[in-house]
Formats: C-alpha cells, structure tokens, sequence
C-alpha cells in the first residue's frame, strides 16, 4: 500500500505599501488568491505572514523577518507570493532571499503571478536570470552613489554617511565645527609637532578627555585633510565649505614627518624622527627652507646634500653645514641660559590674550549638565528605565569630573603654551642628565619650535612660545 504524500508546510508572505493600499493586490486580495493558489495545489492551512504600510524597497520588515527566522529553524518548506515585487522591489534582495535563505534551508520558492516555482527547471533557469538583473541593479545603485559623492565633493559638502569627524558635528548635510573636540584636534597636532609619538599622543589625550581609544585615531586625525577644508573624494581633493581647523602649514609639516617616519621603516605607535642625533627634525635652513640632517658629522641642508629628491627645496642652494658637535653644544647652552633666565626669553615673547579654551570646557560643561539633569527628568516620568540612567549617569559623570580637572588646570592670565614652556624650561637638567639621544631630543623638542641655520652661518632659535 502506497504511503500518501505529506506536503510540506507552506508559508504565505503578503506585503503592501502605504501608497498601494487601493491597488488590486491590497491585503484582503493577496490573502485570497494565495489561499486559493494553495488550495488548488492541495496545500492545505498555510500560515500567513503579513507586513502592512511597509517599502518592498529593503528587508526591513517585521512578518517578513519573523518568517526568514522560522524558514531557517525548518519549519516551512514551501514560501509563496502572490507577486515576486511582494517579496521585495530590489532584485539584488530577491535574489539573495531566493539563494540564500531559501535555497540553503531546503524551501521552495513560489511566486503566483510569474509563474515561479524554484522546485522546476524552468523555475532554477530564472535564478539565472535574475542574478544578472540583480548585478546590473548593483552597478546602477554604485554608479548613481559614486556621482552623488562626486558631486557633493565638487560643490565642497562632505560626503556624509557615518559619523562626522572628529572635530566636527555633521548637521543638516554640512559640516558644523564642534570646538570642544576640535580643539583636541588642535592639540594632537601640536603635540605631534612638538615630536611626541602616536603611541604618547593618544595616551595621553585618553587621560586628559576620554575617547582617543586606539593608536589609529590620532593616526587618521593626523593624516586627513579635512582639517586644513578640503573634501577629498577618489584621488582629488576639492575645496570645502566648512571651517579649517588646522593651518595648513601646520599640516604639511605633520605630512612630511610622517613620510620621513615611513621612509624609515618606522611604525605608527613611534616617534616620527628618527633620533639619532639631538637636533634630528629640529634644524632648518635659512635660506631655501628644508630641513637639515644628520650625516658624517654634520648637519646638512637637504637641499645642499641631494641626498633625498623628495626633500629638496632649492637644489642651488649653499646654505653652511654645521658640525653636529658644535650646534648640538650652542644649544644646550642656550637652553641652561633660558632655564636660569627664562624672563629675558619671554621678554622678547609678551603674553598673547588667553585661547578661548576656557569657554569651550565651560561650554561643554553646562551641556554635561544639562543632559544628567534631562536623563534624571526622564526617570522620574517613568519613560526611561532606572538601568539605563545608572549606565548613561556614570559616562556623563567621568565626563564631567575630566572637564572640571581640565578646567582648575587652565592657568590665568596668560596662554596655557607659555606656561608648558615655563615648566618645560625648568627641568632643563634633564637634557644635561641624560645619555639617551631620544629622550634629549623630545626634550629640546618641548622648548624649541625650530633651530634656523642662516646664510653666514648665524644660528637662530625660535622658542616653543
């Protein structure tokens, strides 16, 4: 005696779009016909899934996700639409629903109106299909985004998508600048001036603010061009309408350590010079511009040296070479002489009016305040859970206590810089103390900005003021 045949259990997906409501395949219509299909095919109590008011444009749809989830547990093993558009409007997603859900758990796929049926050879032949319409949608799709983004750099917009950068709020499709991080942002760059590593950088601008969390960000940050207001799509850079926050001579000058760095070998957590000698970085020249360095015993104008093409500024010119020996010892003599009269330095550099530095803590600080007292107004009407405010509570509260720390420390009167510097100078001992080539080098670094070779051989410090 033959066994009858037990169909497997059907599921039946009908979706309709707030717009399509009136359209002869509403609801109550897809509901009927499928019920009607089923039954002449002998499947009897299919269960119906239902996604009213919803796009076909992506999978985003609650019945639609509640039916791929019990499709994947096995509990179907037939899925049917009244039309392959119910399903979803993007072939790309038709196709992945069809070969990967559907296929890979052993379900066929049936839709009324075309015909299709993935159980039949004709029903596989128009995966083929539609996996070529699917690719062509991809291509459209890629090719209209990559102009939207070319056209929006053109006109100087960021690109948008994602978070803005650091540095900045991303409102109504424009950069705003945020001053609370972009003055971060101006002070990593600084720091990595100074000739601080990445690796020192981010620790300690995570001490000071929070955030900062990996090596990669302060790397990123020192690298985009953003900041000096540019927009860069592809290869091309065009001009931007937002607001700069770095110089952009400050910039290239991050730009060219960073090359140096790379040409080195040298790794993103280090120091961007290699410190062989106690000026390395430091000394420049006079009369073309370039950066000197260490060689045979001398410091020596890129430019004069030839010996980096990338390096050159002026291949004519005849700047003087200095003896290692003899500059790194004016130096240190300079420095004990600034360290025990550091007021005939800043004579020659009086008090520049306090950064607003200052405001923008205070700023961020009553925002602080303004969210813990909305997140404690939120609890007590009941529309946020008590877990919820406890964890929000604890992040908004080490905030609070990072920038009131920030806030005691800023001192008064003059620029936070002039008084770095002051203490700076003072521990000047540490250069005279120590034997290791790096640490004297990052320490000349935190006092000097830059040691100028002239023409006739006069050397010109420019303190870090």
């Amino acid at each position: 005696m033959n066994q009858a045949i037990i169909p497997a259990p059907v599921a039946c997906y009908c979706r309709v779009s707030t717009e399509n409501q009136i359209e002869n395949y509403s609801i109550d219509e897809q509901r009927e016909r499928l019920e009607a299909f089923c039954k002449a095919r002998g499947w009897s109590s299919p269960t119906m899934f239902i996604d009213p008011g919803f796009s076909g444009g992506n999978l985003e749809r609650p019945a639609l996700r509640k039916m791929l989830e019990q499709v994947r547990a096995g509990k179907f093993g037939i899925v049917v639409v009244y039309k392959l558009d119910r399903l979803s409007r993007s072939q790309k997603d038709t196709l992945y629903l069809i070969e990967d859900v559907f296929n890979k758990n052993d379900v066929s796929f049936v839709s009324v109106c075309e015909n299709f049926d993935t159980s039949t050879p004709f029903g596989k032949a128009m995966i083929g299909i539609l996996s070529v319409f699917a690719q062509l949608e991809k291509d459209q799709i890629t090719e209209r985004f990559t102009m939207g983004r070319i056209g929006r750099a053109k006109s100087g917009l960021f690109h948008g998508g994602g978070n803005a950068p650091t540095g900045y709020d991303y409102i109504d499709g424009h950069l705003v600048v945020n001053d609370y991080q972009a003055m971060q942002v101006k002070e990593v760059f600084s720091r990595f001036l100074r000739g601080e590593s990445v690796h020192s950088i981010q620790r300690k601008m995570h001490e000071k603010y929070g955030g900062w969390s990996s090596h990669s960000l302060v790397y990123n940050v020192l690298k985009n061009s953003l900041y000096i207001g540019t927009i860069k799509f592809g290869k091309r850079e065009y001009e931007g309408e937002h607001t700069p926050i770095i110089d952009p001579k400050d910039f290239y000058n991050v730009q060219r350590l960073l090359s140096k760095r790379s040409a080195d070998g040298t790794q993103s957590q280090k120091t961007p010079f290699r410190a062989g000698f106690l000026l390395s970085g430091l000394v420049v020249c006079g009369n073309c511009g370039a950066r000197y360095h260490g060689n045979h015993g001398y410091y020596k104008c890129y430019s004069r040296a030839k010996s980096d093409k990338k390096y050159i500024i002026d291949p004519d010119c005849k700047n003087p070479n200095m003896k290692i020996d003899e500059l790194d010892s004016f130096v240190r003599r300079e420095i004990s002489r600034a360290a025990l009269d550091p007021s005939a330095i800043l004579e020659k550099h009086p008090p520049v009016p306090a950064d607003n530095r200052r405001a923008i803590l205070t700023e961020k600080l009553n925002t602080i305040k303004e969210q813990t007292d909305r997140l404690v107004e939120l609890y007590q009407t009941a529309e946020i859970p008590l877990s919820s405010v406890t964890e929000r509570l604890k992040g908004l509260e080490e905030e609070r206590s990072l920038l009131e720390k920030q806030i005691l420390e800023l001192p008064e009167g003059i620029a936070d810089h002039r008084a770095e510097w002051l203490d700076n100078i003072s521990q000047y001992k540490k250069l005279l103390d120590t034997a290791d080539v790096s640490a004297g080098r990052m320490y000349v670094a935190s006092v000097i900005q830059k040691i100028i070779v002239q023409k006739s051989g006069e050397i010109k410090i420019e303190w870090r003021i």
